[in-house]
């Protein structure tokens, strides 16, 4: 313990000089050139600590890299954590990274960048003072988290599959929390098709849709249930094409969201009974779309897993808490699965997605501790 502590602050400017190199890369999930070059900085300092690195080539999105020791023989630790952020092309040009007294900010600093470092320091740290644990883990780098790992999820789940435990780098929560259940998500299109006429001249012979989607628009929120962990948003809505013409065409974006895997199935019956409804006759309607991300659901596993984490925690005198949150990540791939997993391992910070992002840089020295210690332990339960 000792060592990796005074490695691990021998070592802090080096990792902040890596922070702000990667910070300062923009990598939005379509800025395909950024993520690969972020992804072929940690592919080099992999191979450096004897990690075999595999590339799996993407067209559309950014690289994902798959990374195991070259001595792991079946490893039964996943580690999963994202390269790509929310942000446009040319932000980190605009907002690149600074630390002002106890923060770090920039673009993607703590969602997820200061992960990426962690996970880096921890297995050099644990390597350097002889640990092996880090020989048992394996870690999938994907580049497309932020918009639903459409490229990346089969990947994910398909290498969880024979795993003991996952681990997802998301940041911990502003107060240090880890994240053992989140809800499931996903996102649906309502199409409603009428008719146009002038709404001055003869409109008793137009079909108004934006008035039909407005009907639905209502019945879609009354399906929220706070109680149950059911959300319906309607976030967009298009419609109509001038101020006196009976709108022919309207459309709205629906977000589902969800806490247990057997509600899917209800809300989108319900959803579909809605627009089987017609409120404004001869308009039609359709609904596309389908949800995204399972829920990742607190199962006796996760309690099992938090515990170990727990005593990890205890070592270091930090105390360990968990919660649940309503955004979703790619821990709910591994969770549907059965896997013992926890999220919210990476750093603490805050106000992810904002201009405002920041990262507590000593919880970076921290949770790469925590990580190293917990990987340790993990190692010895196959």
């Amino acid at each position: 313990m000792r060592a990796l502590k005074d490695l691990l602050h021998a070592k802090r400017k080096e990792m902040l000089q890596l922070l702000e190199q990667l910070v300062n890369i923009d990598s939005g999930s379509y800025t395909k050139k950024g993520i690969d070059e972020i992804g072929a900085i940690l592919k080099k300092k992999f191979e450096d600590l004897n990690f075999l690195v595999t590339v799996i080539k993407q067209e559309k999105y950014g690289d994902h890299l798959v990374i195991q020791h070259r001595e792991a023989m079946s490893p039964h630790i996943l580690i999963v954590g994202h390269m790509d952020t929310v942000f446009s092309e040319g932000t980190a040009k605009k907002r690149p990274f600074k630390m002002v007294g106890p923060r770090a900010y920039g673009p993607g600093v703590i969602d997820m960048k200061g992960s990426l470092v962690e996970l880096l320091y921890a297995i050099f740290c644990m390597k350097l003072t002889g640990q092996t644990g880090y020989k048992h883990i394996q870690i999938i780098l994907n580049s497309d988290e932020e918009i639903g790992s459409p490229s990346s999820a089969a990947l994910i789940s398909e290498k969880a599959k024979d795993k003991k435990f996952a681990l997802v780098l998301e940041p911990a929560r502003a107060d240090g929390s880890l994240v053992t259940a989140r809800r499931g998500c996903g996102q649906f299109k309502v199409e409603v098709v009428g008719k146009s006429a002038h709404s001055g001249v003869e409109p008793e012979k137009g079909q108004s849709a934006i008035e039909e989607l407005a009907h639905k628009i209502l019945a879609l929120h009354r399906l929220t249930d706070h109680q149950l962990g059911i959300g319906v948003n309607v976030g967009i809505i298009e419609g109509g094409v001038a101020v006196n013409t009976v709108a022919p065409h309207a459309s709205a974006l629906i977000d589902v969201r969800i806490s247990k895997r057997n509600q899917a199935q209800f809300v989108f019956k319900q959803m579909k009974d809605i627009c089987a409804q017609t409120f404004v006759a001869g308009t039609k309607t359709s609904l596309s779309g389908k949800m995204d991300r399972p829920p990742m659901e607190k199962t006796e596993k996760t309690t099992v897993l938090l515990e170990i984490i727990r005593e990890a925690g205890e070592e270091l005198g930090i105390t360990i808490t968990d919660t649940e949150t309503g955004g979703g990540s790619d821990a709910s791939f591994p969770s549907e699965l059965g896997i013992a997993t926890i999220d919210g391992l990476g750093p603490i910070g805050g106000h992810a997605h904002s201009e405002d992002e920041y990262l507590e840089i000593e919880s970076l020295l921290e949770r790469t501790l925590l990580l190293a210690i917990l990987l340790e332990k993990l190692s010895r339960m196959n």
